[in-house]
């Protein structure tokens, strides 16, 4: 595997703009870029701490994944994302370690990022995303 550091966190939230203001007001971040990305039915806040990013997930959609989060889980860590420099090489050597994908192949994400996501249940629990920039 190519990783290079971890990209993000992933927090699922009801609504961020009443999360926001924990981040900025009580831990002193500030939120750079808020987003929507229709096609994964999630608006995202970002911040920064160092290198690495903190991302608030909204549900657009009582039906997309961060809405059936919220539904069965509740607010609260929804994944880890790993920056990689190579998405297929990474993808191709976690199936044949035995992980189990939930996408076969990279798809847009927020920040212009190529993401893909290995599931929970060969991750010890954990949704797993590899994020590339390939602008880089």
């Amino acid at each position: 595997m190519n990783i290079s550091h971890i990209e993000h966190i992933g927090i699922a939230v009801k609504n961020i703009e009443e999360a926001i203001p924990f981040y900025e007001q009580v831990l002193g971040l500030k939120c750079y870029a808020v987003e929507e990305v229709k096609d994964q039915k999630v608006k995202t806040a970002f911040f920064m701490v160092g290198q690495t990013k903190i991302e608030l997930l909204e549900s657009t959609d009582p039906e997309g994944p961060i809405g059936k989060f919220i539904a069965n889980r509740g607010e609260g860590v929804h994944h880890m994302a790993f920056a990689v420099k190579d998405h297929e090489s990474c993808l191709k050597e976690a199936e044949e370690k035995g992980i189990r994908l939930i996408d076969q192949q990279p798809r847009k994400g927020a920040e212009g990022l190529h993401i893909a996501f290995l599931h929970p249940k060969s991750t010890m629990g954990v949704l797993t995303e590899f994020c590339e920039n390939k602008n880089l």
